[in-house]
């Protein structure tokens, strides 16, 4: 089902903006670079990785699937999604679901540095290929005492996140150091996807007022 936006963003000429997520995050993220959604259409996809995959090509192959899957809905409209994964080196940490879950990514990340890939996707109006981007952000984290986990976890803001913890959040207090896109850890690379919905939608943001 879909989410109607602005009445202000759906009168402007040219195409109009799909994000193809549920993510509030993200809704905010492209609202915050002037361009909000007209519509909210999530995708319902399979985002079980292969076998073997590595977690940047799997950002990257999940943001695309999303867009060619709502882009199918929305003939002739620009369609954005997103996708995050958060690795401990190789190993791609789950969505955390149950507190265990979170338990055990907040466990991993305890005392490391970890990677976080953040894959974007847009689908042009006239279809002739979706435009993918791919952004690296290095997060370290202190050392988690168990309380501060058990504090963390009865916050419940782990809950379907990737690697168990929402970065904006209570987290950001035991993070030491991000090299690379806060936004992209949040939910979309700012820079690399203002630079695209500029290029697709063939108009300057309308920046929000204060």
């Amino acid at each position: 089902m879909s989410e109607t936006g602005s009445n202000d963003t759906q009168s402007k000429a040219g195409p109009r903006l799909i994000l193809a997520s549920g993510s509030a995050r993200r809704r905010a993220l492209l609202t915050q670079i002037g361009y909000p959604p007209d519509e909210i259409h999530p995708a319902d996809i399979d985002e079980t990785p292969r076998e073997d995959e590595l977690p940047r090509l799997l950002a990257g192959r999940l943001a695309e699937e999303k867009a060619m899957v709502v882009a199918d809905r929305y003939p002739g409209d620009v369609v954005v999604s997103g996708d995050t994964v958060v690795a401990a080196g190789r190993r791609i940490l789950p969505k955390a679901e149950t507190r265990d879950e979170a338990a055990t990514c907040l466990s991993l990340l305890s005392g490391r540095s970890h990677r976080v890939y953040t894959g974007m996707a847009c689908a042009g109006a006239n279809r002739e290929k979706i435009r993918t981007r791919i952004v690296e952000t290095r997060v370290k984290v202190k050392t988690l005492s168990h309380t501060e986990i058990d504090l963390y976890l009865d916050s419940h803001q782990w809950s379907g996140k990737a690697g168990g913890y929402a970065i904006q959040g209570a987290f950001a207090a035991f993070i030491i150091q991000i090299v690379g896109s806060y936004s992209g850890v949040v939910g979309l690379p700012l820079y690399e996807t203002a630079n695209l919905l500029r290029d697709a939608l063939g108009r300057a943001p309308a920046f929000p007022a204060d």
